[in-house]
């Protein structure tokens, strides 16, 4: 039987939906909203989380406004490219770990059983924690996101990662982040131990509701299969 989340012992502001009852191996799901959002977010998604997964939707910890946060700052240099603000992506992705622990342990679950991931810099934030973190979980869900080359500079041994799941999905038509960087991240991790599946979606910088069931399914399936 798994005990009650105290939300107040995480260090970060979150929403909880509990496993359903009953459950007699429940998993965990953490999710982490993009930039300029909140944890209410990802939290209007539990309809596609399967009733067999704790969920958790986290608020990221550096404030841009009322209502709007951000895992971390970034600039968007004259060629396009990003350049993050790396301080606070490392603060964000050690306390995301602390998280992780705290969560699994008041839960009683092992690593194997947990999930974390997101859209867009949560997506990234999810991604970041697999490579650089594989104990800590057993699959990240990566949706409309890109690879940071400062998680690739602190990546895990490769035969860390063995076992390891990752779904990546992305948006035919989105310009914000564009299907190029999924592709980005498909072309790293084949090198590595880890079973990748995702697909692309029409649509831009959003969820649409053929993405949510395929990432349900996913779940549903990665829940059910083999640790």
């Amino acid at each position: 039987m798994s005990e009650a989340l105290d939300l107040n012992t995480l260090g970060l502001k979150a929403l909880y939906r509990p496993a359903a009852a009953g459950t007699a191996q429940p998993w965990l799901l953490v999710l982490m909203h993009g930039v300029g959002s909140h944890e209410a977010d990802l939290f209007a998604l539990a309809p596609w989380v399967p009733p067999n997964f704790h969920l958790l939707s986290l608020r990221a910890p550096f404030p841009l406004g009322p209502q709007s946060f951000a895992w971390f700052q970034f600039d968007v240099l004259p060629n396009g490219q990003r350049q993050i603000q790396a301080d606070q992506e490392a603060h964000s992705r050690a306390q995301l770990a602390e998280v992780l622990a705290q969560a699994a342990h008041q839960l009683q679950l092992p690593a194997e059983r947990v999930v974390v991931g997101g859209f867009s810099q949560g997506g990234i934030m999810g991604l970041s924690l697999l490579l650089t973190r594989p104990q800590d979980l057993r699959a990240a869900l990566v949706m409309h996101s890109r690879l940071l080359p400062e998680a690739v500079a602190l990546q895990a041994p490769a035969e860390s990662l063995a076992g390891r799941s990752l779904w990546l999905s992305y948006g035919t038509e989105d310009e914000v982040l564009p299907p190029s960087h999924t592709q980005a991240i498909v072309n790293h991790v084949r090198a590595l131990p880890i079973d990748l599946q995702g697909a692309g979606f029409p649509g831009g910088h959003t969820l649409s509701r053929p993405e949510l069931d395929a990432v349900s399914g996913w779940l549903a399936a990665l829940s059910q299969a083999p640790a």
